[in-house]
């Protein structure tokens, strides 16, 4: 049996293939993509033929993921989504409410297999990547629930490492940054790598200008190998010198995460080391209080630590911030919704 077409992901060009191939005039193509733009499903599709439409459900996918779980946070407004995929797998996005707009967290692997020591998505590996409609239709998912707002900014920070979904992840961006598709600014987009560098430098050459967030997390290679695999892989050296790279070809600063854990990097002698690395460089460093995962044996550092290791930073030049925990009453932390998920599948 044919395998059917994802429609969310095709560009508008291919769109219009498709249907002329159904045999339909070219300008059906935009009526289509006005709806699959709105999350629609065929149901929806009202201004379409019903011969047409008859075709679309013989041969494609207009929805390519259902809402399966939905949760509000009482305490700030944030909702975690858990979506389900057509094979059965689920993932999961975060929906932030700022006072700059909407911004959604979302997956591009089911699971991961970077293994970082402070992240639930990796506890159970990678299962497979997220192709580039799976991803559109789960954003446009999400604005449809949002009603008459939309997402404003995009983080592509949740399951998974972008950058080992290199050419979906790159689809998906060319299709949300399109005319004819959400037409989200490159500049509200925010690309989340444990640093791959070969494909970083790839993606300044390659992709929409986006915002890359590197996951520092550590000082030194010493520590960094303790708490990221990939670390004993890519050395930091190499590292930064791909996020200069990036910074040059782009014009774009570079903002590294770090994850302060108490005992692990959360030093003042360590925000100083950190200052020396990102000396001279166009970036920016995101302080991140530790989520607790059960599963990991880590703490994080105490509000005074995080504090003294932003002014050290400070201090020293970096500009720096401390990020706002959100969610944390529904699990809002990458992957904690579907490990519980998986545990006890009841809704």
């Amino acid at each position: 049996m044919r395998e059917k077409t994802v429609l969310p992901g095709l560009a508008f060009p291919e769109l219009e293939v498709f249907v002329k191939a159904q045999g339909e005039p070219a300008y059906r193509a935009r009526q289509l993509n006005d709806w699959l733009n709105k999350g629609a499903d065929f149901e929806d599709m009202r201004n379409l033929p019903g011969g047409l439409m008859e075709k679309l459900r013989e041969t494609a996918i207009a929805r390519p993921a259902d809402i399966l779980s939905h949760q509000r946070s009482r305490t700030d407004g944030t909702e975690k989504y858990l979506f389900s995929l057509a094979d059965g797998h689920c993932v999961e996005g975060v929906l932030m409410r700022y006072h700059h707009g909407l911004t959604l967290c979302l997956s591009t692997q089911v699971g991961c297999r970077m293994g970082c020591a402070f992240c639930a998505s990796t506890l159970e590996g990678r299962l497979r990547d997220l192709k580039a409609g799976e991803m559109v239709g789960m954003l446009t998912l999400v604005n449809r629930m949002c009603g008459p707002e939309r997402v404003h900014n995009l983080v592509l920070m949740g399951s998974g490492e972008p950058l080992d979904n290199y050419d979906e992840v790159l689809r998906f961006l060319r299709l949300i940054t399109s005319p004819e598709g959400l037409n989200i600014g490159a500049r509200r987009i925010s690309l989340s790598t444990c640093g791959l560098p070969e494909k970083m430098r790839s993606l300044a050459r390659e992709g929409p200008p986006v915002t890359l967030s590197v996951s520092l997390h550590a000082p030194n290679d010493q520590i960094r190998r303790t708490i990221m695999p990939i670390a004993r892989a890519v050395s930091m050296e190499a590292l930064l010198a791909a996020c200069r790279d990036y910074a040059q070809v782009t014009g774009r600063r570079v903002v590294f995460e770090y994850a302060l854990i108490h005992g692990v990097n959360a030093a003042p002698d360590q925000a100083l080391e950190l200052a020396r690395r990102l000396r001279g460089m166009l970036c920016h460093v995101n302080l991140i209080p530790l989520n607790d995962v059960p599963e990991r044996d880590l703490r994080a550092a105490s509000k005074e630590e995080v504090a003294a290791f932003r002014q050290t930073l400070e201090n020293a030049g970096i500009s720096a911030t401390i990020r706002r925990e959100m969610g944390a009453d529904i699990s809002g932390a990458c992957g904690q919704l579907r490990a519980q998920y998986l545990k006890n599948p009841v809704i």
